[in-house]
């Protein structure tokens, strides 16, 4: 039951996301806001607590580059112009932060409680995979599953969702300089 609650609340702030992000909610600020909003306020209902330590912090960052090495392997460098990074970095910050305490901590360990840790990844890995449909098509799915997995062995190792935090965080920062 409170996995189904947590789940069918996660489908609302996505929803609520792409209604009022218009015609591209993946760009808007707004939405963006109001969707990790919705999920911290979420974590903090299901009573969800996140340990921050150096070892986390340290599987985070390697979690980030890990998921930036593919993209370095054929990226050729250019230079890319620095306006609006700030502002946008910031709104980043929260909604993968948001995505991450929502996913990686208050679902896992509703799915944990019930089916184990191999479950938990792959319902976080599902329902991150599936968020991203609205934003950026169908296309990005299968990237975004196997980044949700990734994510979910973050925090299997670490015991905590800030390492895949930090790893989202991380790797969408990066993802400004290397596109």
């Amino acid at each position: 039951m409170r996995t189904a609650l947590l789940l069918a609340g996660f489908a609302a702030a996505v929803v609520l996301r792409v209604v009022v992000g218009g015609s591209d909610p993946a760009r808007s600020a707004s939405a963006g806001l109001l969707f990790g909003g919705l999920l911290l306020w979420g974590a903090v209902a299901a009573r969800t607590g996140v340990r921050v330590s150096r070892r986390a912090i340290a599987y985070g960052v390697g979690g980030a580059v890990a998921l930036c090495l593919p993209v370095l392997l054929t990226w050729t460098p250019h230079r890319v112009p620095p306006d609006g990074f700030v502002r946008w970095a910031l709104v980043v910050a929260v909604v993968a932060t948001a995505e991450e305490v929502f996913l990686r901590g208050s679902v896992y360990d509703a799915v944990r409680e019930r089916a184990g840790d191999n479950a938990a990844i792959a319902v976080g890995a599902v329902a991150f995979g599936l968020l991203h449909l609205p934003l950026y098509g169908l296309h990005a799915v299968p990237l975004d599953v196997a980044v949700g997995v990734l994510l979910g062995e973050l925090r299997r190792v670490t015991g905590t969702a800030a390492a895949p935090a930090v790893a989202h965080v991380g790797a969408d920062w990066a993802a400004w300089f290397l596109r």
